[in-house]
C-alpha cells in the first residue's frame, strides 16, 4: 500500500550517483586548489574572527573556494552551492528573476521562530540579501555548522553560520586588470503537463458535469503555454582593478547584471559596486575599509501563468476577425485571457516594479600591542542602508471580464538599518610545541525597520499610474496592517580559546552571553559554553612516516546554543482593528488580538558532534565523516488559548524538537598530470532525521499546525492513497456511502464485526501522519582537463522524501477531472481502463476536486540531477604574454540538462525539485509557507550560457 505514487526505481540512476559518490569537495573545489597544491600551501579556513590552518579545526566547517563558485555562473551564490556541500540544503522558492531561495543547514529547528542561517560579509552580520552580492566578487564560502563552531556568532548562529570572505588585493602587486562576464538564454525546462484539445474534449465527453460553451469547438486545439512562455535572456558584466604597494591593497570593481524571464513582462537588473582597501598607517596600526552597494530592479514580479494553465484548449485566441482574444467562455465560467501578445501590448495600463538600493559598509582599525608579542585590538564598524521602493498599478478593465472595472494602484516603501559595533581583542602566540589563540568580544547592534503601503483606485489616466496616488478619483486606503515599524538590538560578550600541542592535540573552548531586547526583561540576557577536541593521529610515532596516510584527525564538541527568532514586541501583545458602525456613525474600533508573555525567553539548542578527518597517499584523497544529534527545547511557539480569554494565542517557550544526522564527504585527485590528462572527482552524502519531541501542554498533536510529536517539522496529515475502487470491491457501500467505482480507495483504520465488514466509513480518524524528509540527499562533481581543454561536471541527487506537486493534488485546481478547466494530462479509470492510479472523471466530489484529491499531489521525491555542465578553453600563456595579457579563458555552460531516476518526472515530463513556497499559487491553501512544492509559478528552466574571463 503506498501512501503516494511510487514508480519502479531507476537502479542505473541510482547507481550512477553512487558510482560518483567520491564526489563534491567539501572544500575548495577549484583548479587552483588542487590537491597537488595542498603539498606546497597549507588550506586556511575562516572560522570567524579569525583564520585557522584546516588540519587544526575542531568544529564542523565545511568549505568552498570563489573559483568553484563560478563553476556555475549565476546572480546568486545558492545556485553554485546547492549539492556542493554536506549538511546544507538549499530549498528552491521560485525561478523568477532575481529570487532567493531557501537555506537550511542540518534541517530545521524551530516551529515558528526563523530558521534561516546567519550570513556574514567580510566579518560583519549581513542582513541584506544573498542577490545583493555578486558571485564573481567572493574569494571563498566557509559554513560553520555545529555548536562548537557557532557559538562565537551566539544567539545569531543557531542556525548555522556563512561566512563570505570578498576578494582583497595583495601587497606588492602591480595593478592588475580582470574582466568576467557571461551571456546566455534560458527555457523551460518543460511544459506543463496539461491536456490538448481531444484529450480535454474527452475527458469533459466522460465526466458529464459541463459542456462547450460559445467559444469551445472540440475541433480547436489551443497551446496556451505556447502563447505565453517564451525565451529568457540573460547576461553579467564584471570589471576590476586590484593591486597593492608595500603597505596596503586595495580591491575595486562594478558589476551588471540582468535577466530576462521566461514570463512575459519579468525581468531582472542588478549594478554593484565593491570596493576594499587595506592599509598599514605605521608598523603597529592597519586600517580599511569595504564596501558592497547596489541597486536593484525587478519588474512584474508578480505576474504568474498559474491561471493560463487552467485555459480551455478548445478556444481560439483570436476573434473571426483575426484580432486578439481578451475574454473567453468556457464551461460556466467567462475568463479575462493573458497571453504573451496582450501583456506586452498592455504599455502604460499595466505595471508592476520594485526598486531596491543596498549599502553594506564595513570599517576596521586593527593595533598591534606595543610590548607583548602576538596580542592585538581591533575596532571593526559595520553600516547598513537598505531602502526598497514598488509600485503596481491596473488601468480600466485591464485583465478583467468587465471593461468597467475600476483601475487599481499602489505604493509601498521600507527602510532598514543596521550598524555593528565590535571590539576585538586577540593573542596569537607559539611557544614550541604548544600554539596559544585567544579571542575576546564584545559587541553591540541595533536594526531599525518601517514599512508603509498605500493604495487607491480610479487613476484618472494610465500615465500616473502609481507615481501619484493623490490623483486618484476613488478611494484612497491606509491599512494599519501594511504598516510596519520595529527596532531591535543585541549585545554580547564572547571569548574564545585555542589550544594546539604538537599539531597533535587540539582544544576549543567559547563562552558566549547575549541579551536580545525582543525577549522580556529578566529573560533577556543567556550565556552559554562550546567546548570541542581534536586528535590527529597522523602525527603520531608510530603514523608519523606513513606514506599512505596524511592526516588523519578525530574530533568530538559538545555546544549550547539560543535563538530569539520572535518578532520586536512579541511581549506586549498586539492589538488588531476592526471597523463597526455605532449608532449612525462609522468607526473604527481595536482589540487584543494576542496575549503578553512577561516570560519569554530563549530558544536553546544542544548538539554533540562527531568527526573524523582524512587525507591519503600524499593527498590525493581526503575527505570527512561526521555524526551531530541536536536538541532544541523551549521552543518558541504560539499556543492557541480558550475562546472564554477572548484571545487567540500567545507566544510561549514551550515544546521540543531534535535533528541527527550523519555527513560523508569524499574527494580526490586520479590523474594530476598538469602538461596532459588530470582528473578529480568529488562528492558528498548527507541524512537529517528531524522530529519534534515535545509540544505546548504535554499534548502529541497540533492537527491545525501540522505538528506531531515524534514526526517531522514538516509532516503532513491525510489518508493514505491505496488505489482506486473496482468493480466486485467488497465494503464500498460501507466504507463509501454513495461512493462509487473508480472513486479513489484510501487506508481505512477502523475496526471489523464478526462477519468481516467494516464497522463503520471511513472518516477523518483514518487520516495518517506522513512524514516527508528523504532518506540521504548528496551532490557529486568532476573534473576532467586535457591540457588546455577541461569539462567540468556538477551534479545533486536525493533518495525518497515526500514531493508535494498541486498540479495532480487537489489545491491547484488543475486536476479536478470534471472538464470544467483544462486538467493535467492523466491516464484515469474508464470501464475500459480500470487499472491506472487516476480516479472516474465526474465521481464523487469534495468542493470541486474528486473525493480524497489531495493524495495524488504526493510523489516519491527520489531524483538524480546534472546540475551543470561546463566545457573551457584556457589560452596559451606564451601566446597571451606577447599580448599583455596573463590569462584568457572562454567556456560554454549548460544548467539544468538532465534528471535520472525520478517517479516525478516520468509522469510529468517535469523537474522535480520545487519551485514555490507551499502557500503560493494555490486555489485552496492547503500547506505552510516553509514547505516547498511544485506549484504552478514559474516552471523551471534550462540555461545556455558563455562565457569569458579575462585577466591582464
Amino acid at each position: 500500500m503506498n501512501r503516494f505514487h511510487f514508480a519502479k526505481t531507476n537502479r542505473a540512476a541510482i547507481f550512477f550517483a553512487m558510482a560518483l559518490l567520491p564526489s563534491s569537495l567539501a572544500y575548495s573545489q577549484s583548479k587552483k586548489d588542487t590537491v597537488a597544491k595542498e603539498n606546497k600551501i597549507e588550506e586556511v579556513i575562516v572560522i570567524g574572527y579569525g583564520t585557522q590552518k584546516k588540519e587544526a579545526v575542531t568544529g564542523s566547517v565545511s568549505s568552498l573556494g570563489g573559483t568553484a563558485l563560478k563553476e556555475v555562473p549565476s546572480a546568486n551564490i545558492t545556485d553554485a552551492i546547492q549539492g556542493r556541500l554536506p549538511g546544507v540544503d538549499i530549498g528552491r522558492t521560485s525561478t523568477k528573476p532575481g529570487a532567493v531561495q531557501q537555506i537550511r543547514i542540518r534541517g530545521e529547528r524551530s516551529l515558528t521562530g526563523s530558521n534561516d542561517p546567519l550570513i556574514v560579509l567580510d566579518g560583519i552580520p549581513f542582513v541584506g540579501s544573498l542577490g545583493d552580492i555578486s558571485p564573481s566578487d567572493i574569494k571563498s564560502l566557509d559554513i560553520l555548522k555545529d555548536a562548537s563552531a557557532t557559538a562565537i556568532y551566539g544567539s545569531r548562529g543557531a542556525n548555522g553560520v556563512i561566512l563570505i570572505t570578498t576578494n582583497r588585493g595583495s601587497k606588492g602587486q602591480k595593478a592588475r586588470f580582470t574582466y568576467n562576464g557571461y551571456t546566455g538564454f534560458q527555457t523551460i525546462f518543460s511544459k506543463y503537463p496539461v491536456m490538448d484539445g481531444p484529450k480535454f474534449a474527452r475527458l469533459r465527453a466522460d465526466a458529464k458535469m459541463f459542456t462547450n460553451a460559445q467559444d469551445e469547438f472540440n475541433d480547436i486545439n489551443t497551446d496556451w503555454q505556447d502563447k505565453y512562455y517564451g525565451v529568457g535572456l540573460m547576461m553579467n558584466h564584471d570589471v576590476g582593478v586590484t593591486g597593492g604597494s608595500e603597505k596596503g591593497n586595495y580591491n575595486f570593481g562594478v558589476a551588471y547584471f540582468q535577466q530576462n524571464g521566461v514570463v512575459p513582462l519579468q525581468s531582472y537588473k542588478r549594478l554593484s559596486i565593491r570596493g576594499s582597501l587595506d592599509q598599514e598607517v605605521s608598523k603597529f596600526i592597519k586600517v580599511g575599509f569595504s564596501t558592497n552597494s547596489n541597486f536593484s530592479i525587478n519588474d512584474f514580479n508578480g505576474v504568474s501563468g498559474a491561471p493560463m494553465l487552467g485555459y480551455s484548449p478548445l478556444v481560439s485566441p483570436y476573434n473571426a476577425d483575426g484580432s486578439p482574444k481578451t475574454v473567453m467562455y468556457s464551461a460556466i465560467d467567462q475568463t479575462a485571457l493573458q497571453t504573451r501578445g496582450i501583456l506586452e501590448n498592455l504599455g502604460d495600463a499595466y505595471a508592476d516594479r520594485t526598486n531596491a538600493f543596498s549599502s553594506y559598509n564595513n570599517l576596521y582599525g586593527e593595533l598591534k600591542i606595543p610590548g607583548v608579542e602576538g596580542l592585538k585590538y581591533r575596532l571593526n564598524v559595520g553600516l547598513t542602508y537598505r531602502n526598497s521602493n514598488s509600485g503596481s498599478y491596473t488601468g480600466t478593465g485591464i485583465l478583467n471580464i468587465n471593461p468597467d472595472t475600476e483601475s487599481s494602484a499602489g505604493i509601498g516603501n521600507s527602510l532598514t538599518t543596521q550598524w555593528v559595533l565590535e571590539n576585538i581583542l586577540s593573542y596569537d602566540r607559539t611557544f614550541g610545541k604548544h600554539k596559544i589563540s585567544a579571542t575576546a568580544l564584545y559587541s553591540a547592534e541595533q536594526t531599525k525597520y518601517n514599512s508603509s503601503y498605500i493604495s487607491a483606485r480610479d487613476v484618472p489616466i494610465d500615465a500616473f499610474q502609481y507615481f501619484n496616488l493623490g490623483h486618484a478619483q476613488g478611494e484612497v486606503t491606509i491599512d494599519p496592517n501594511n504598516q510596519g515599524y520595529y527596532k531591535r538590538g543585541l549585545m554580547s560578550f564572547m571569548g574564545r580559546a585555542l589550544y594546539q600541542y604538537d599539531n597533535r592535540y587540539m582544544l576549543t573552548a567559547t563562552v558566549r552571553s547575549d541579551g536580545a531586547s525582543v525577549l522580556a526583561k529578566g529573560h533577556q540576557w543567556h550565556t552559554y559554553p562550546a567546548v570541542s577536541v581534536g586528535w590527529n593521529i597522523a602525527n603520531e610515532n608510530f603514523l608519523k612516516d606513513s606514506k599512505y596516510i596524511n592526516l588523519l584527525k578525530l574530533r568530538a564538541g559538545f555546544g549550547q546554543t539560543s535563538n530569539q527568532s520572535v518578532g520586536p514586541y512579541t511581549t506586549f501583545g498586539s492589538l488588531s482593528t476592526v471597523p463597526y458602525n455605532f449608532g449612525d456613525e462609522f468607526v473604527i474600533g481595536n482589540y487584543v488580538n494576542t496575549a503578553s508573555n512577561a516570560r519569554l525567553g530563549w530558544e536553546f539548542s544542544k548538539t554533540w558532534n562527531y568527526g573524523l578527518d582524512f587525507t591519503l597517499l600524499n593527498r590525493r584523497i581526503n575527505g570527512t565523516v561526521e555524526y551531530y544529534i541536536t536538541k532544541t527545547e523551549q521552543l518558541l511557539l504560539s499556543k492557541g488559548l480558550p475562546a472564554s480569554s477572548g484571545l487567540g494565542s500567545v507566544t510561549e517557550n514551550v515544546g521540543a524538537s531534535e535533528n541527527k544526522g550523519l555527513e560523508i564527504s569524499l574527494n580526490g585527485v586520479i590523474f594530476d598530470n598538469p602538461d596532459g590528462f588530470s582528473w578529480e572527482v568529488g562528492g558528498n552524502l548527507y541524512t537529517n532525521k528531524n522530529k519534534i519531541t515535545a509540544l505546548a501542554s504535554g499534548t502529541d498533536r497540533n492537527e491545525g499546525n501540522l505538528w506531531f510529536v515524534g514526526h517531522n517539522i514538516n509532516a503532513l496529515y491525510d489518508y493514505q492513497y491505496v488505489g482506486l475502487w473496482q468493480h466486485g470491491d467488497p465494503y464500498l457501500s460501507v466504507l463509501e456511502p454513495g461512493g462509487n467505482v473508480g472513486m479513489i480507495k484510501v487506508l481505512y483504520t477502523g475496526g471489523y464485526n464478526a462477519d468481516g465488514t467494516p464497522v463503520r466509513a471511513i472518516g477523518p480518524a483514518d487520516r495518517q501522519i506522513i512524514d516527508t524528509n528523504p532518506d540521504f540527499m548528496g551532490g557529486f562533481n568532476t573534473r576532467l582537463a586535457y591540457k588546455n581543454i577541461d569539462l567540468s561536471v556538477v551534479g545533486a541527487f536525493q533518495k525518497g522524501g515526500v514531493l508535494i506537486s498541486t498540479l495532480y493534488g487537489s489545491s491547484g485546481y488543475l486536476n479536478r477531472l470534471s472538464g470544467r478547466g483544462n486538467n493535467v494530462d492523466v491516464d484515469y479509470w474508464t470501464e475500459e481502463n480500470p487499472n491506472v492510479r487516476y480516479p472516474k472523471p465526474g465521481g464523487m466530489m469534495s468542493g470541486d476536486n474528486p473525493k480524497y484529491g489531495s493524495t495524488l499531489g504526493l510523489f516519491d521525491g527520489s531524483y538524480v540531477k546534472i546540475r551543470t555542465i561546463t566545457l573551457g578553453y584556457n589560452f596559451n600563456k606564451n601566446t597571451l604574454e606577447n599580448l599583455g595579457v596573463n590569462s584568457l579563458r572562454l567556456y560554454v555552460t549548460v544548467q539544468n540538462p538532465f534528471v535520472f531516476g525520478s517517479p516525478y518526472y516520468r509522469e510529468s515530463g517535469m523537474d522535480p525539485e520545487p519551485n514555490s513556497r507551499g502557500n503560493e499559487n494555490q486555489a485552496v491553501n492547503s500547506y505552510k509557507s516553509n514547505q516547498l512544492i511544485i506549484g504552478t509559478n514559474n516552471p523551471s528552466t534550462r540555461n545556455y550560457m558563455m562565457g569569458l574571463n579575462l585577466t591582464f
